[in-house]
């Protein structure tokens, strides 16, 4: 709520989640707030999209540092330096 320019704006996104807790169940809407707190999406739309695709259910993959192919022509960051 604080992110908004007006606090209604807020208590709207509020009665929304809350809202979709007719739709999904509990622990869904749980997992789906969780997944949201992890990527910084604080919308209701992002929330409902996270359901709607049932990636509340599905594990997150952590990016690595490391590239995502092996090949001896892969120059990594320290070749720029």
């Amino acid at each position: 709520m604080r992110n908004r320019r007006h606090p209604e704006q807020g208590y709207r996104t509020c009665l929304g989640v809350l809202r979709l807790a007719k739709t999904f169940r509990w622990d869904r809407l749980d997992a789906a707030c969780l997944r949201a707190l992890e990527i910084n999406a604080h919308s209701y739309t992002s929330l409902h999209s996270i359901l709607k695709n049932g990636l509340d259910r599905k594990p997150r993959t952590r990016a690595t540092d490391e590239p995502a192919i092996t090949h001896p022509n892969i120059r990594g960051a320290d070749y720029f330096y």
